[in-house]
């Protein structure tokens, strides 16, 4: 039994690495004061993800569907500071973390996932999306109207 638990724990804490190394790979950070720095520095707009990462299919879909495709990273790399803030019903977080993200919740006004809540590089609020049909380039259409903001 001990060896059964020595390995599902072991088990657990590599998918609980690779995940986060794998949001980390993609682009997105956590951290909401480092992102409005580099976005003033990088003169980049913020895409704010407000998530129920492992329980809201719409967030779920948003991700598979945007998030995750080239043509959207490729975009993301070049004029976006990605932060997802994320309110997980199975995953761990620290609470600072847990305590960022629902005051930012609440500054924002947040009442549903996903909430796409963008910034521009002096985080004032220029605009607000959600999951939308059409993939990247419905969503990147719609980023674009809000870039000028």
């Amino acid at each position: 039994m001990k060896k059964l638990l020595a390995r599902f724990t072991l088990t657990l804490a590599a998918f609980v690495v690779t995940t986060s190394f794998a949001a980390a790979a993609a682009g997105w950070g956590d951290d909401y004061d480092k992102a409005l720095a580099k976005a003033k520095t990088e003169k980049k707009m913020v895409l704010l993800d407000f998530t129920g990462s492992d329980w809201c299919g719409w967030c779920i879909k948003l991700d598979k569907e945007v998030f995750s495709k080239p043509e959207f990273q490729s975009y993301a790399k070049d004029n976006l500071v990605l932060v997802e803030l994320d309110f997980p019903r199975g995953k761990q977080q620290t609470a600072k973390l847990k305590e960022q993200n629902a005051k930012l919740q609440k500054e924002f006004g947040i009442r549903g996932f996903p909430t796409i809540v963008v910034l521009n590089e002096e985080g004032k609020k220029v605009g607000e999306l959600g999951y939308m049909p059409g993939g990247p380039t419905a969503f990147l259409a719609e980023l674009g109207k809000l870039k000028g903001k």
